[in-house]
């Protein structure tokens, strides 16, 4: 017996299909699709886009950071950049490459549970709120260091 495949739009990617874990039945408004493990098949979709996609579309940079759990604003907010510059790359799909590849490290890192990344760039927008006009640096015991302000 040959399983159709599924063509799963769902995920907002038009190049997506399932082969199994998914179950197809009827309901009062017609044909429905249950999608085994909805959380894993998002997460194997993502790690596949981050690992094997040469570029990536403006489609498949959306579908990350809706993955990350980010708003256009939010994720703007994070990288130093207006949400509008973030909506034009994912209308247009034209994706610069820094945020190509920034995305991809920022997502590898919050799925694998390590949160350096997102702990430094926290730390680095911190840091752009307070300007210290001032760095000063002692010498103790033949060791340099900036001193505490």
């Amino acid at each position: 017996m040959k399983t159709e495949l599924y063509h799963y739009l769902e995920s907002g990617l038009r190049n997506i299909w399932l082969a199994n874990g998914f179950t197809v039945h009827e309901t009062e408004y017609g044909r429905g699709i249950a999608i085994a493990d909805v959380d894993g098949l998002h997460k194997a979709i993502a790690l596949n886009l981050v690992r094997n996609k040469p570029r990536l579309t403006g489609a498949e940079f959306r579908y990350l950071r809706k993955e990350l759990g980010l708003s256009q604003a939010a994720l703007g907010k994070l990288w130093g950049y207006e949400a509008q510059s973030i909506a034009l790359w994912e209308k247009r799909g034209r994706v610069p490459l820094i945020a190509d590849r920034f995305i991809r490290v920022y997502y590898r890192e919050a799925a694998e549970g390590n949160a350096h990344i997102a702990d430094t760039i926290e730390r680095l927008n911190d840091m752009d709120i307070r300007q210290d006009d001032r760095l000063v640096f002692e010498e103790t015991q033949g060791m340099w260091q900036a001193k505490a302000a």
